[in-house]
């Protein structure tokens, strides 16, 4: 017979979601554990793709994600994670783009009714009392990401603390005037990281400035209201605002995206102004393209999520009833060229 991964973690004496991580090289374990588990699984000569043989006689091995967009650059390294711990755990994966209210209430109701899945990933949209008790009552496994609700599993960074290192970081380097540019606020990172932005300068005793705050358009054309206005032209757009609206523009702007912030990069750059020397700039995310600007930003593990929720997923398929689980991860600040030197006040 095959060597399972369970035969694997009763050995060890951990869980299988342990030797998940084990296998996929998780940086968030103890050098013991790994080893231990490391020197089972050669021991038993355990192979990973034998798991999804031993499943397969009872499950679809197949799960679902959805997802507001899957071609913003958060949620295309955050799905890198989750595509890779799908591998190595012989699932398949289905993806759901929800542009809608409507369309994420759409596929929540078919996966409970038709359940051709063995559970549910749900990325970055809020989830409804009433549709977090049906998941309870159906005994469906579904872990939330970048997203909580208090009955359900849930793995987020800790956004409003992020927002708050970002702009706290922009005011030790002097600035007074500090703007921010964010999502639209039926999203829960952009009033979150919005509230962090306030928490910031109320700790540095300054006012808060309505005329500083640009929030992106829900009312721009289809390019600027997608992802929840986490894009390149929502961010251009709402920099624009910044520097329209103002007499006495800020010197320095949180932005609570790494994509919008791009887009307000180049909208400082077409004004004929500089970054950082006119207007120093500070992102959220670290995505890829961040280092290549010289984007200061928070850095959040998004492929690091994703890859701990589907390990969490699975963990539920095979134990409906373990506790709730919340794990909040917290951002770090990363500084590069955008939000500059010290300044004199």
């Amino acid at each position: 017979m095959n060597v399972t991964i369970y035969d694997v973690a009763k050995k060890a004496g951990v869980g299988i979601g342990t030797v998940s991580r084990v296998i996929n090289n998780s940086p968030h374990l103890s050098i013991k554990t790994k080893l231990k588990v490391e020197k089972v699984i050669k021991e038993l000569k355990y192979q990973p793709h034998a798991m999804a043989q031993s499943l397969a006689r009872k499950k679809t091995n197949t799960v679902a994600c959805i997802v507001p967009d899957f071609t913003g650059y958060f949620f295309v390294e955050m799905l890198c994670g989750i595509q890779r711990e799908c591998s190595t755990l012989g699932y398949d994966l289905i993806l759901y783009s929800v542009d809608e209210i409507e369309k994420k209430e759409m596929f929540l109701k078919r996966t409970l009714r038709e359940k051709k899945v063995d559970g549910v990933l749900f990325l970055s949209l809020d989830i409804s009392d009433k549709e977090a008790d049906r998941f309870i009552q159906a005994d469906f496994p579904i872990v939330l990401v970048d997203s909580f609700h208090p009955k359900l599993d849930s793995i987020m960074v800790e956004n409003e603390e992020g927002a708050f290192l970002a702009t706290d970081h922009l005011l030790q380097l002097g600035h007074r005037k500090v703007g921010v540019i964010t999502g639209h606020l039926d999203s829960v990172p952009a009033n979150v990281r919005l509230e962090g932005y306030k928490r910031a300068l109320n700790h540095c005793k300054i006012q808060l400035n309505d005329q500083y705050i640009s929030i992106s358009s829900m009312n721009g054309d289809t390019e600027e209201r997608s992802n929840h206005g986490f894009n390149k032209k929502a961010g251009y757009n709402a920099m624009m605002r910044l520097l329209d609206k103002n007499s006495d523009p800020p010197t320095a702007v949180f932005v609570s995206s790494d994509i919008q912030a791009l887009g307000a990069i180049n909208a400082v750059m077409d004004r004929g102004l500089k970054v950082p020397e006119d207007i120093a700039i500070v992102g959220f995310d670290d995505i890829e393209l961040a280092a290549w600007v010289g984007l200061s930003t928070m850095r959040q593990p998004m492929a690091e999520m994703g890859s701990l929720a589907v390990s969490r997923l699975f963990e539920k398929i095979q134990q409906h009833h373990l506790p709730t689980m919340n794990k909040l991860f917290t951002p770090k600040l990363i500084v590069r060229e955008s939000s500059g030197d010290r300044i004199s006040n």
